[in-house]
């Protein structure tokens, strides 16, 4: 029998971490089209230590909510008209996203259509990591560039959780890989297959690279002008910051270069083909720590520090 309660991450005020309380809450009831999953671990990423800080969602939603996009778990219980599932099958997604999704928490109900199957291979763990990095990787580099064999990518915080994930896709498509990661990572950047590292702490990629096709960019500020100088006419520069008025969109255009926002979407079929890429042995996520759920505070503050390798889990349920 399915409780009527669960434990979630809430808040009830922007803030630093310790805004982040375990609470006692009703359970969610799938609707229709939608399925009601078990978390077994949650994927954490910046958008959720953003939201936390700020206090609101990107659609507008204010406290007390509980953050988290990233899910791994069990299908509980289907609701009316959905035929993808069946009750215990274990699925993975990034649910909802923009909008509130709650993952930070025992169950989550949603649209089954924003879920696919575990990756052959993974744990909840491994596959909790995956959606919202290697989606936006994915619609990145395949659905907005087009990325094709022999292109020249350019890939900031390419040891990150995004990062990391992209190098392997690019890859996967036949790309040649250029990233930028501080020295200590390189070492693993090269098994993941980057052709070409700059450690951004002493050196200046955009004194030295040329040519590129398309940039993936994850820094914003100053970094969009220097990356624009790496880009050939007709290239493309994707940023998945929220543009600014540093953003050189005039610059760009001047150039022949096309210059983008990016926001990841919820994408069935585009958690099928990164599925496909882990059991073909093309892609593989780096866990960079695992917490518990009731640490969801600590770790925020691992997060922030910007230091991390991969990414953060919430371990939710044995």
């Amino acid at each position: 029998m399915i409780p009527s309660t669960m434990r979630a991450i809430s808040q009830d005020a922007a803030g630093a971490p310790d805004v982040l309380k375990v609470i006692e809450t009703r359970r969610p009831v799938p609707g229709r089209g939608e399925i009601l999953v078990r978390v077994h671990a949650a994927g954490v990423n910046p958008a959720d230590w953003k939201t936390r800080d700020r206090g609101v969602f990107a659609d507008g939603a204010e406290p007390p909510f509980t953050l988290g996009f990233d899910v791994a778990g069990v299908v509980e219980a289907v609701g009316e008209g959905v035929t993808l599932f069946r009750t215990g099958e274990d699925v993975y997604g990034m649910p909802c996203f923009p909008h509130p999704a709650g993952a930070y928490a025992e169950y989550v109900a949603a649209p089954a259509r924003h879920f696919a199957p575990r990756p052959k291979g993974l744990n909840h763990i491994q596959a909790a990591a995956l959606p919202l990095a290697a989606l936006t990787a994915w619609q990145a580099l395949v659905d907005t560039a087009n990325l094709q064999p022999g292109r020249r990518v350019l890939i900031h915080a390419a040891a990150g959780g995004v990062g990391h994930l992209a190098v392997q896709i690019a890859k996967a498509r036949g790309a040649y890989v250029i990233g930028t990661a501080s020295a200590g990572k390189h070492e693993l950047l090269r098994s993941l297959g980057a052709d070409e590292l700059f450690d951004y702490r002493t050196e200046d990629f955009a004194e030295t690279v040329r040519d590129v096709d398309v940039a993936l960019d994850s820094l914003g500020g100053p970094n969009w002008a220097r990356t624009l100088r790496t880009l050939r006419p007709g290239g493309t520069l994707i940023s998945i910051l929220p543009l600014d008025h540093t953003f050189p969109a005039e610059e760009a255009e001047a150039a022949g270069i096309r210059a983008v926002f990016m926001l990841v979407e919820p994408d069935h079929a585009g958690l099928r083909e990164i599925t496909s890429l882990v059991e073909d042995g093309r892609l593989r996520v780096v866990a960079d720590a695992v917490f518990p759920l009731e640490q969801a505070a600590q770790a925020h503050i691992l997060g922030e520090t910007g230091r991390t390798t991969g990414k953060i889990v919430l371990s939710v349920a044995s």
